[in-house]
């Protein structure tokens, strides 16, 4: 297994735990899925973008800030997509969000691997 991404999944815990547990707060407090997984996911870039950048790609340039607020983008539309078909099948909020966090992950890694700290020499491949 690639170095980057066992890091990738180390970080992603804390950062997935610090993102769904904003996501449910919203929830909690009376917000729409869509408005607290937004919410959640402007949380969650602050945060992640630091400790995905230093931890993982050992990158702290802070002008792939775009680049990484883009890719978030994404995965916000990726992760509304997949809990509204979660509750198309009768799942709550909570379980519906919990299930698009394996596919926004896979597609995070790849993401910011390729696009925002994309090296020209990637010895990982």
């Amino acid at each position: 297994m690639n170095k980057e991404f066992i890091r990738f999944i180390l970080i992603g815990i804390i950062n997935t735990i610090a993102g769904y547990s904003f996501y449910a707060g919203f929830i909690f407090i009376g917000f729409s899925y869509w408005l607290a997984a937004l919410f959640g996911t402007i949380l969650g870039i602050i945060f992640n973008f630091k400790t995905i950048g230093k931890f993982v790609f050992k990158n702290e340039d802070n002008k792939l800030f775009f680049r990484f607020v883009s890719v978030y983008i994404l995965i916000y539309f990726l992760s509304i997509l997949i809990i509204a078909i979660g509750k198309d099948y009768g799942f709550n909020d909570y379980i519906a969000g919990l299930f698009s966090i394996v596919p926004c992950a896979i597609v995070s890694f790849l993401l910011n691997k390729f696009y925002v700290y994309k090296k020209e020499n990637d010895e990982d491949y």
